[in-house]
């Protein structure tokens, strides 16, 4: 249990930011999702499409520190093959 002023303000921080890092990665997900069922459908116009569109937040979300940097590049690679392998 936090005793100090510091240590309790800290734990409010904390809780704060779970909140917000939750709903960030939340959102980044569903963006990934959205490339995923795209790929699933074999309509390559739309995973595209989803890829531009996920990009952008999976980079911010390594800029907010919610992802590493590492498994951001990763994601994005192994999507941008397998959209690419799209008929």
């Amino acid at each position: 249990m936090a005793n100090t002023a510091q240590s309790k303000k800290r734990a409010r921080q904390n809780l704060r930011r779970l909140e917000i890092n939750k709903a960030r990665r939340s959102r980044i997900r569903t963006y990934l999702r959205k490339v995923e069922e795209a790929i699933t459908s074999g309509d390559k116009d739309a995973a595209q499409n989803a890829l531009r569109a996920a990009q952008p937040e999976l980079m911010r979300g390594v800029s907010k520190g919610v992802f590493h940097k590492n498994t951001a590049a990763r994601k994005m690679s192994r999507l941008a093959a397998r959209v690419k392998a799209l008929g």
